[in-house]
């Protein structure tokens, strides 16, 4: 334990908040021994799962998602160079398509953001009678890919 962590010292070392530490510890994403005195002491490695932890929910990923890779590393230890491969790989897709919507967004920022609204002078000339609802709800033209 005494290269362990204080929970502190882990916030320090990977810039999340010590509540946050403590939820994830409490959904399962990370873990902690106590010291007699009943302090919360992490692992080196903890760093790195927290690190991973923090990407995927950049990515995207929901914490239930990232619990799941979580718990598809064996003995839910911390990911290596290969699981990281293996798991970043299947965020390929998400990630993909979350790069072309931003694309498309950014493309039509300036103009009609494509909601069916027809407030927009736009509006009457792009989604001219809202033939835009029989796609879906929302920002039709900017979720969509085509």
């Amino acid at each position: 334990m005494e290269d362990d962590l204080s929970i502190g010292a882990l916030s320090e070392r990977t810039g999340v908040a010590t509540s946050a530490l403590r939820f994830y510890e409490a959904e399962g994403l990370i873990h902690a021994e106590r010291s007699p005195g009943g302090q919360r002491r992490y692992h080196r490695e903890t760093i790195r799962r927290v690190s991973f932890v923090r990407i995927a929910q950049q990515v995207g990923l929901t914490l239930e998602e990232i619990h799941e890779a979580m718990c598809s590393l064996p003995d839910n230890r911390t990911p290596n160079k290969h699981d990281w491969e293996r798991l970043s790989n299947s965020w390929r897709p998400r990630l993909d398509a979350q790069i072309a919507m931003l694309e498309r967004l950014r493309g039509r920022l300036t103009g009609c953001i494509g909601c069916g609204c027809l407030s927009l002078k736009l509006c009457h000339i792009v989604n001219q009678n809202d033939v835009a609802h029989v796609r879906g709800p929302g920002a039709r033209y900017v979720i969509d890919d085509d």
